[in-house]
């Protein structure tokens, strides 16, 4: 189903899917800020509608690689209804060995080991986070962690309460709008905590026909701009 069509569906997999625990698989299309950009059409309010919903699990792969994965491990289990974020755009292939049980929920990947400052990049804006990382080291030799969350529905909460030790910053990038996603519960969870958080991705309101560079700019969304607010706030 592409993304913007979940708005239709939701009463079906709230109702019909997600209360009797069905293990159904649904294929995510074009969720991301960069698919169709008509007002009718806008493909990323799906992470805020479907990741909230109780017993679903809500899976966000960075590659060909992990996609196949999450696909065959969601088709072969039988405990959960499973969705998965279908990559949208600059689908790669990583090359890199990936996990092929999804069975513990929430446990994020943490890709490279830094200090300071930690980016949880979901999904198709993973390759963001790289930009990001690579950009602030360059910029200010901080050599960042940077994270995999896989799963849009939970927070990995032993790996959130690790970083306190030596991290100051948590950064979320997501490739949807910010309102009730992903980068909320990060926000949450580090709430009562010295923890700083930022949460990137885009406003809540309805746009129609935009540019997206300029759209992307205007939610502060290009790694120039990220490590510009990182580096004000770590000093």
């Amino acid at each position: 189903v592409y993304s913007t069509f979940i708005q239709r569906s939701y009463d079906q997999l709230s109702q019909d899917l997600c209360i009797n625990n069905n293990p159904a698989v649904l294929l995510v299309f074009w969720g991301t800020l960069s698919g169709m950009n008509d007002v009718t059409h806008l493909c990323f309010f799906d992470i805020p509608l479907i990741s909230n919903i109780p017993n679903m699990v809500y899976l966000a792969p960075t590659c060909k690689e992990e996609y196949i994965a999450m696909l065959e491990w969601s088709i072969r289990q039988n405990e959960h209804p499973v969705a998965i974020r279908v990559p949208a755009t600059d689908v790669i292939s990583s090359g890199e060995p990936v996990d092929s049980d999804y069975s513990i929920l929430n446990r994020y990947k943490v890709t490279h080991r830094g200090s300071k400052v930690a980016i949880v990049a979901l999904g198709s804006f993973y390759g963001l986070g790289q930009s990001v990382a690579s950009l602030l080291k360059e910029k200010t030799n901080v050599d960042a962690t940077l994270i995999n969350p896989r799963y849009i529905t939970g927070v990995d909460n032993e790996l959130m309460d690790e970083l306190k030790a030596d991290h100051e910053l948590v950064i979320t990038l997501e490739d949807g709008v910010l309102d009730g996603g992903f980068g909320e519960k990060i926000a949450r969870y580090y709430g009562a905590t010295d923890m700083k958080v930022l949460n990137y991705g885009a406003k809540k309101e309805f746009v129609d026909r935009f540019d997206l560079q300029e759209f992307l700019r205007a939610n502060h969304l290009t790694d120039e701009q990220i490590v510009e607010d990182i580096t004000a706030l770590i000093g």
